[in-house]
């Protein structure tokens, strides 16, 4: 049964496109992954500062492996997390 996140994440003002630079760098080198079956990193039309991000992996082992890479410290835990205002993770299985 594979693992699925969806998170959304609001942007502090003035952070947008740092952001948004940090989250596409993270594409790549995450759908490269082994264990990475989707990962899409959306933007909303309407409000510039409102991200989605859909990730699926083969398991829980893979979401790991993620977390752990080099780039998910870098460009997600320094360079994306603390220019948040409001984050929400959801934490899901395919049926």
């Amino acid at each position: 049964m594979s693992s699925v996140i969806i998170v959304h994440y609001k942007v502090k003002p003035g952070f947008e496109e740092r952001v948004a630079h940090s989250l596409a760098r993270m594409v790549e080198p995450t759908r490269a992954e082994p264990g990475n079956l989707a990962y899409n990193v959306c933007r909303s039309p309407r409000d510039p500062a409102v991200f989605a991000i859909y990730e699926e992996y083969v398991d829980a082992a893979a979401v790991t492996a993620h977390a752990s890479s080099d780039y998910f410290e870098h460009w997600l835990k320094k360079e994306t997390l603390p220019y948040l205002e409001e984050r929400w993770r959801h934490d899901l299985v395919a049926l």
